[in-house]
């Protein structure tokens, strides 16, 4: 069951720059369409795949050079050395919320659909984004929303959801979109939602968090002079990826040596990020936000 069309397919899958016996790593498997286009450049290479969400075994693939992992791609190092696949040829990320969870309703990932406000991909974690919404204060809602939503003054919005609550719980997304409408510009509603879900699902699945702690494994597991490949859908999640491979670090500030020497550890390969073409914006209008990074390691000696 294909249930996600992969974004940017042939850049990502060209820029891991695949040797057919290498070891390489799909940190969100998804729906296994990068996957198959990696394991279709090997011979008697390995594919290790990465996926939290349970529903995403179903798309296993039956080939003796795969494993398909279901975990959260922050524990990658930890399992590669469970596996004994340290250091590995190439690593490829697609951020992106799969097109099987948006169109799953009741995953509450969908703006447009009615479903649970709920918006976990590991659906044995405590946290839902209806907890949230109902439990969290307001201080705690406006932090997410300023953060990760980069709403600039959610407070009257905070407001009106207190007061929805104490009336009664708000436990689906129609019930959200219904409170907070009032306070999204005309005509830009559809955005204005997309923004309150994305802080939402960031701070239920803890992204942000989970990205820095996996771009730090990436260096330690990959061997020298092989690929990362990153495709990022928002802003906070490309500044991460582009000031990691710059400097290094999340601020993007590189450090010098007692020499004055710039102190990097990736060649960045894509000077600006790499966009769907206008044909697979036609094909697949899900990829529009899609940004590709691909940088190179360095040895500790360059």
């Amino acid at each position: 069951m294909m249930y996600h069309k992969p974004v940017l397919l042939k850049e990502s899958i060209d820029g891991l720059n695949i040797k057919p016996d290498g070891i390489y790593v799909d940190a969100t498997f998804g729906g296994g369409g990068h996957a198959q286009e990696i394991l279709n450049r090997l011979d008697t290479g390995r594919l290790i795949a990465f996926d939290q969400d349970e529903d995403a075994l179903e798309n296993d693939i039956d080939d003796e050079r795969f494993m398909l992992l279901n975990q959260n791609f922050m524990y990658i190092k930890n399992f590669l050395k469970l596996y004994k696949a340290i250091p590995v040829d190439g690593i490829l990320a697609d951020l992106g919320i799969s097109s099987h969870q948006i169109d799953t309703a009741e995953r509450g990932f969908s703006t447009r659909l009615e479903g649970e406000l709920d918006l976990r991909m590991n659906r044995k974690n405590q946290l839902t984004a209806q907890k949230i919404i109902n439990d969290f204060s307001e201080n705690q809602l406006a932090t997410i929303f300023k953060k990760y939503g980069e709403v600039r003054n959610p407070y009257p919005m905070i407001n009106a959801i207190v007061r929805q609550r104490k009336e009664r719980p708000i436990t689906s997304t129609t019930d959200l979109k219904e409170v907070i409408e009032p306070f999204a510009k005309k005509g830009k509603e559809h955005q204005f939602f997309a923004r309150i879900f994305q802080a939402l699902r960031i701070e239920v699945n803890q992204e942000m968090y989970a990205l820095e702690k996996f771009l730090k494994s990436t260096y330690e597991v990959l061997k020298d002079g092989s690929r990362l490949v990153v495709i990022s859908y928002h802003s906070l999640e490309d500044r991460l990826v582009k000031n990691y491979i710059k400097a290094g670090n999340f601020e993007g500030k590189i450090k010098k040596d007692f020499y004055g020497n710039p102190e990097v550890i990736f060649k960045s390969i894509t000077r600006k990020p790499v966009t769907p073409s206008e044909e697979e914006l036609e094909r697949n209008p899900r990829s529009r936000s899609a940004k590709l990074r691909i940088a190179e390691k360095l040895s500790n000696n360059e």
